[in-house]
């Protein structure tokens, strides 16, 4: 349930911010009749989000023993691979965030309001897919199906309010420490489901070391207990992990955590979530800076026209 409700709350804030984006820069252009295309879209994506999970969960469900085995070893790396994909996107990308999309969003409304909801779609989509991946992946490790839905949706209603709060100015977060914090938590998640995906393949004979027990856990770690659950969410360790489970976690966590983490490896300048959002902000404050840049070429083209004059009268 806390992995699902993490996935919901990162997830569910980045389509917050974009959606925000989106809506602020259309009313501040004067293309307010544009917002019906974009709400067109993110519920598009939506659908497609439950779609995809339904699929999966009855792709499995006809599936034999094995092959379901399979499938889901499959997924789960499939899972880890996107997570890892977004935390890493979201970190290069989160400063420019809002000019990126300002700049996609003049492109479509110039093309018609199909593309518009295009865009919305496609930049939701990519969420909601994710985080139907991973919510189905953590059900077939075992999580119950309605804790793991009510966790997701928890996370996904805390971002949505989150996402309500800032675009109206009401609180002020910091993104880059958000992405830090929740990309570094997602880290370690994303580990317990590579960990999962690799005792299915040994399950079925891909992989070897299933009897090689590295860890055999007490009923104190058991599934509906508090230390289970707390196992369950970080290491995705059943009863037992073998040798080769606790070092695809280990090496996962400590080569990608070392990564997000080491020094000069996100934005040197913070960014704020207003300063991502607020569609009002004045062109001569740009979180980039060009337009200071600009500013300072034109001043000094200025001071040497008035040098240039004033010898000239000599």
């Amino acid at each position: 349930m806390l992995s699902n409700a993490i996935i919901g709350l990162r997830e569910g804030l980045e389509a917050a911010l974009v959606v925000g984006i989106l809506l602020a820069y259309l009313t501040k252009t004067g293309r307010a009749q544009l917002k019906r295309s974009v709400w067109t879209g993110v519920g598009a994506a939506i659908g497609l989000s439950v779609a995809v999970g339904a699929v999966l969960q009855q792709v499995s469900e006809d599936l034999s023993e094995r092959s379901a085995e399979i499938f889901a070893g499959a997924m789960s790396l499939v899972a880890v691979g996107l997570v890892t994909w977004m935390i890493f996107w979201m970190r290069r990308t989160a400063r420019n965030l809002r000019g990126e999309l300002q700049g996609k969003l003049d492109t479509a409304a110039a093309l018609g309001t199909g593309s518009v909801a295009a865009l919305a779609f496609v930049a939701v989509a990519r969420e909601g897919v994710e985080t139907a991946l991973f919510l189905w992946t953590s059900v077939s490790a075992g999580q119950s199906a309605v804790a793991g839905t009510v966790g997701a949706l928890l996370g996904l209603a805390v971002a949505v309010l989150l996402g309500r709060l800032i675009m109206l100015g009401a609180i002020k977060l910091n993104l880059s420490t958000f992405f830090r914090i929740s990309g570094a938590a997602l880290i370690v998640v994303a580990g317990a489901v590579l960990s999962y995906a690799i005792h299915e393949f040994q399950e079925v004979g891909f992989l070897p070391g299933d009897d090689a027990t590295a860890i055999s856990l007490s009923s104190a770690f058991a599934k509906d207990t508090p230390l289970g659950l707390i196992n369950s969410v970080l290491l995705g360790f059943s009863n037992k992990a073998s040798w080769l489970q606790v070092f695809a976690w280990a090496a996962y966590v400590a080569v990608v955590m070392t990564v997000f983490l080491r020094p000069g490896s996100t934005p040197a300048k913070a960014t704020d979530a207003t300063d991502a959002t607020d569609a009002t902000q004045s062109p001569a404050v740009d979180a980039t800076g060009e337009n200071s840049d600009s500013a300072a070429q034109s001043s000094t083209a200025e001071t040497e026209k008035v040098s240039a004059a004033s010898a000239a009268s000599r």
